[in-house]
């Protein structure tokens, strides 16, 4: 049986996602509940202490795909920055929500254009503002 893998989220990205959650209804925005669940299980850190492997929100990540071994890059991004590219994804989008707070290694399931899903693994943290010294973004 597995375990959803361990969040870390900094303080700073937990701040900025309460609001924008506060600001959002339920209707707006139906994956509301999961991510304000995500952001209850996870262990947050002050942004100067957040691990420079894991994903936090305007990170660039590379990952691939499972079965296919294709990789493909995305940075994760606040609703406002999402240009609608293939090379950012929302936090309100259910993969970003899900991206937020893992690790490389871990791995999640991403849904198919057309149903279905994909097992995609993190194979890596390309860029993450809080190693850049970041903190205030």
């Amino acid at each position: 049986m597995s375990s959803r893998p361990e969040l870390v989220i900094s303080s700073l990205d937990a701040e900025r996602l309460e609001a924008l959650l506060a600001s959002l209804s339920d209707q707006t925005f139906p994956g509301k509940a999961a991510l304000e669940a995500e952001l209850a299980r996870a262990d947050i850190v002050e942004p100067e202490q957040m691990p420079p492997t894991v994903v936090s929100m305007n990170s660039t990540v590379r990952f691939r795909v499972a079965e296919s071994h294709e990789e493909f890059s995305l940075r994760l991004v606040y609703p406002k920055d999402s240009t609608g590219s293939q090379q950012t994804i929302s936090i309100l989008a259910p993969v970003g929500s899900a991206l937020l707070g893992l690790a490389q290694g871990d791995e999640i399931d991403w849904p198919k254009p057309g149903g279905g899903l994909l097992r995609v693994h993190i194979e890596e943290v390309i860029d993450q503002p809080e190693r850049r010294g970041e903190y205030h973004r």
